[in-house]
């Protein structure tokens, strides 16, 4: 039976995480994740749970210990966000070479500097080359169910690669919102029980060894391993995702559309951002004016062919970026669309926005702005900053 409350982002994530009921989590708090694993914390001191709950003294030793413990055959999951992503960054690419399904909330934020504790994508954008899938999510509800479809994902024998979910911090993080709670008993038959690895380093009767050095004889062999996996992930990101829909009726995909279908002039975001996007296009379109919006869920891996046939008949395209490369080419969304429709026949007039650097507000008056740029995209720079003071 579905049960409808009112909960914040952080709140729908602990409250999944209680669901999963995972074997270890380790974490160390940081703003505006905090909430997740205080919340989980709890969980655990109540007996809601029996995770072996891990507090450590930095989020290095976070991903550390979550490394064992998922090398140890355990279902391990922590929550992490900006800086204390960053304290990690050594350590992820070291979990998807191991092939380890550890699954992160990640609610984004600002990488310092300037100090800043608001919402922007430079934390995960930092983290997409090192191996880890990436599901962004536009509300509460896409959070929850994203993590309970992260743990099937990421342990899917086929894939075996960690995976992360984001929340846009204090926007979703920290904002009610109705969601829709699963049953307990269907988020477990869903998930499948415990997670079965194929290897254990407890497991006494089949020794095995992990993270040994791995120069030219085998190292290149090992990292393409990771790109295959990666490549197949899509097909299972999809296959979970349909049987999520199948038995609880959410719907989701790599991408989804929003009155795309006839749009002439496209936004495409991630993130809380589409919500505000959507309001904006229900406006144009009530006037007649052909506008849509393309909303990117999945961002690694990344879905190039889907966004290029989706966007194909598009006349103009705007890219939303909450993060910059500093590569003076545009934001890490821009270039990726870009580059998926460099092959294609027919394309879009394609321009970009960075925005919403370090929690500025990205409003309706923004966005229409957008959509006025577009309908005459000839007078627009390629990359500009949207809301940014002069």
């Amino acid at each position: 039976m579905v049960k409808v409350v009112a909960k914040t982002g952080n709140e729908a994530m602990a409250e999944a995480m209680r669901q999963i009921n995972p074997d270890v989590v380790a974490a160390y708090p940081i703003t505006p994740a905090t909430e997740i694993v205080m919340i989980f914390a709890k969980y655990v001191a109540d007996g809601l749970v029996d995770t072996e709950y891990v507090a450590v003294e930095s989020e290095h030793s976070a991903m550390s210990a979550c490394v064992g413990a998922s090398a140890a055959g355990g279902r391990v999951m922590t929550g992490t966000s900006s800086q204390g992503l960053a304290l990690m960054y050594e350590i992820l690419p070291i979990v998807s070479s191991l092939r380890l399904p550890i699954v992160m909330c990640d609610v984004n934020r600002a990488i310092s500097g300037p100090i800043n504790i608001h919402c922007d994508h430079s934390d995960t954008m930092a983290a997409q080359d090192f191996g880890w899938v990436q599901i962004f999510s536009e509300n509460s509800q896409e959070a929850y169910d994203s993590l309970i479809q992260a743990i099937r994902i990421a342990e899917d024998p086929r894939l075996q690669l960690p995976t992360m979910v984001t929340t846009d911090g204090f926007i979703i993080s920290h904002c009610m919102d109705k969601i829709e709670l699963l049953d307990d008993a269907d988020v477990q038959k869903f998930i499948g029980g415990e997670r079965k690895a194929a290897t254990r380093l407890l497991d006494i009767d089949k020794p095995v060894t992990l993270g040994l050095i791995d120069l030219q004889d085998y190292y290149f062999e090992h990292r393409v391993q990771v790109a295959e996996a990666m490549r197949g992930a899509k097909k299972i990101i999809l296959e979970v995702a349909d049987e999520f829909a199948e038995k609880f009726g959410r719907k989701y995909g790599l991408i989804e559309g929003y009155q795309l279908d006839d749009a002439e002039h496209v936004i495409v975001a991630l993130g809380s951002t589409c919500g505000t996007t959507k309001v904006v296009v229900d406006e144009l379109r009530a006037k007649g004016i052909k506008a849509g919006l393309l909303k990117i869920r999945v961002f690694r891996p990344f879905p190039a062919e889907e966004i290029a046939a989706a966007l194909s008949k598009a006349k103009t395209v705007a890219v939303l970026d909450r993060s910059d490369t500093w590569s003076a080419q545009g934001g890490h969304v821009f270039t990726e669309v870009r580059s998926g429709m460099f092959d294609q026949k027919a394309k879009p007039k394609m321009i970009n926005y960075i925005y919403g650097l370090g929690g500025r507000e990205i409003n309706l008056e923004l966005i229409r702005q957008v959509y006025t740029d577009l309908q005459n995209i000839e007078k627009q720079p390629l990359v500009q900053y949207l809301g940014v003071r002069e």
